[in-house]
C-alpha cells in the first residue's frame, strides 16, 4: 500500500458566540445550545449547508451532562450543518479546542477528509450536579436486590445527608487544590509580581476593546442571547483600578498577588474553526487565512512538583511543549510575528515567558503577545478557548498581507499543555 501524501492544512475561518460570565445571560443555555449557535454562524458565513460540504465535526466540553455523551453529533443534528456529517467528542481539559483542531487537521493532512470543523463549548452556569455517592450506592443496592423486602431495606438506609448533591469542584483530584491555588504556588516560585500581573490584565482588556472597535471581530463573533460582545470585557481597565482588588488565591501566604482581576473568571461560551485542504478552499472560492504547520503536547508532574514548591507547576507544561515544537520546526521565539499565550491567569502567562527565557529561548516581545486581547478579557469557557485563539491568530496573520508566523500556547488542567504554529505565505 502506498503511503498517503501529506497536504497543507488551511485555517479558513472561525465563529464564536460572545463569552459570558457564569450565571449571567447564558445561565439557561446548554453546551448544545451554545455550540450550535457558534456552528450555525460558521455554516451561514461560509455556505456549508450542503451534503458533503464538511467532512467531519470534532468538538468537546469539559463540564458535561450525561445527556452530552454524544455532544458533537447532537449539535450537528440540531444545527444548519448537513445531518449526514460525522462527528465525535474529544476532551483534554482547557486544551480541548486546540486538540480538536489538531484532530481535524491531521485527517485533512492525510487526505482522509477535505474539510472539517473543530471547536468546543463549556458552561459553568449549567454544570452537572452528581448524585451524592453514598445515595448512588444505596440506589444501586436497591436495584440489585432480588425481592421487594430487599429493596425496601436498601432504601431504608437513605438519610437526609444523602440528598445533598455533589457539586463539581474546580480542584485537581490528586492534590485537592484549585487551579488558582496551584497558580499561586507557581507565581511565588517564579517571583511574579502583582504589578506585572495587573499590567498584563489591563492590557488584555484594552487590546480586546480596541479589536472590537476597529471591527476586527465582526466576522468572528455572532450575537447570542442579547450579547454582541464578551461580557467580561472592561474597556476602561487600568493598572490603578486592578490594584484596588484583594487577593483571592494564595491569600493565606504573605505577599499574595492573584486577584479576580488578574485571573480568568468562570465563563460560558462556544467557538469553532473551519479547516480544509488548499484544493477544497480554492474550489469554494475561499482564501486561507493561515496554515497549521506544527503542534505539540506535553505534561508535567505537578503533584510532586507544584505542591512541593517546584517550578513545574500545574499550568507549566507549555514551557516544555513549545521548546520541543520549536526544535522540530527549526525555529526560535524571535521568528514569530504573534505569540498567543492563553491567559488562564496573568501569573501563569508571566511564569511561562520566564521559563522560556530561563531555558535560553529569549524574551518574547510584548508588542507581539496577545495583541487582540486574550482570556483575561474574553473569559475562558474551557473547551472553547482553543478554537477562539486559532481563528483570532489566523485572521491576525491574514490581515497583515505578507508572510508571517504565529505561536499558540495553551495550558490545561492535569498538568498538560497543547501548542501549535500557524503560518502564512
Amino acid at each position: 500500500m502506498s503511503r498517503p501524501s501529506v497536504r497543507r492544512v488551511a485555517v479558513v475561518g472561525g465563529s464564536r458566540i460572545p463569552f459570558a460570565r457564569s450565571d449571567g445571560p447564558y445561565a439557561t443555555a446548554s453546551n448544545q445550545d451554545m455550540l450550535a449557535a457558534a456552528l450555525d454562524g460558521l455554516v451561514e458565513r461560509y455556505d456549508l449547508q450542503g451534503a458533503g460540504d464538511v467532512g467531519e465535526f470534532v468538538a468537546g466540553a469539559v463540564l458535561k451532562h450525561s445527556r452530552d455523551f454524544n455532544l458533537a453529533r447532537e449539535v450537528v443534528l440540531g444545527s444548519a450543518l448537513d445531518s449526514r456529517t460525522p462527528a465525535y467528542d474529544l476532551q483534554q481539559a482547557c486544551g480541548t479546542g486546540l486538540q480538536a483542531v489538531v484532530a481535524v487537521a491531521n485527517k485533512v493532512m492525510l487526505g482522509q477528509i477535505e474539510s472539517g470543523i473543530a471547536g468546543g463549548s463549556d458552561t459553568a452556569s449549567d454544570a452537572p450536579l452528581g448524585v451524592n455517592d453514598e445515595l448512588r450506592r444505596i440506589l444501586l443496592a436497591a436495584r440489585r436486590a432480588t425481592s421487594v423486602g430487599g429493596r425496601l431495606r436498601a432504601l431504608g438506609r437513605v438519610r437526609p445527608r444523602h440528598l445533598v448533591p455533589d457539586v463539581p469542584r474546580n480542584a485537581e483530584p490528586r492534590t485537592g487544590l484549585s487551579m488558582g491555588e496551584h497558580a499561586a504556588v507557581t507565581a511565588r516560585k517564579w517571583g511574579i509580581t502583582r504589578e506585572a500581573q495587573d499590567e498584563l490584565a489591563a492590557l488584555s482588556h484594552q487590546r480586546l476593546a480596541a479589536a472590537y472597535e476597529r471591527g476586527f471581530l465582526d466576522d468572528l463573533v455572532v450575537p447570542f442571547r442579547g450579547l454582541a460582545r464578551d461580557q467580561n470585557l472592561r474597556p476602561g481597565s487600568t493598572v490603578e483600578k486592578l490594584a484596588r482588588l484583594k487577593p483571592v488565591f494564595g491569600a493565606d501566604a504573605p505577599g499574595a498577588t492573584m486577584t479576580a482581576g488578574n485571573s480568568t473568571p468562570l465563563t460560558d461560551g462556544a467557538a469553532v474553526a473551519l479547516l480544509g485542504s488548499e484544493e477544497w478552499a480554492a474550489g469554494r472560492g475561499l482564501a486561507p487565512l493561515a496554515y497549521l504547520t506544527a503542534c505539540e503536547s506535553a505534561a508535567v508532574d505537578f503533584v510532586d512538583g507544584d505542591v512541593a514548591g517546584g517550578e513545574d507547576g500545574l499550568l507549566m507544561a507549555p514551557a516544555y511543549a513549545v521548546p520541543r515544537m520549536l526544535e522540530r520546526a527549526g525555529l526560535g521565539l524571535g521568528d514569530f510575528d504573534f505569540v498567543e499565550v492563553h491567559e488562564a491567569f496573568a501569573s501563569q502567562v508571566l511564569a511561562t515567558l520566564a521559563a522560556w527565557e530561563k531555558q535560553g529561548h529569549g524574551a518574547v516581545d510584548r508588542a507581539r503577545l496577545n495583541v487582540a486581547g486574550s482570556s483575561l478579557a474574553t473569559g475562558h469557557p474551557f473547551a472553547a478557548t482553543g478554537a477562539r485563539i486559532v481563528a483570532t491568530l489566523a485572521k491576525l496573520l491574514a490581515e497583515r498581507g505578507r508572510p508571517g508566523r504565529g505561536l499558540i500556547s495553551i495550558c490545561a488542567a492535569g498538568g498538560q499543555g497543547v501548542t501549535a504554529i500557524l503560518e502564512r505565505d
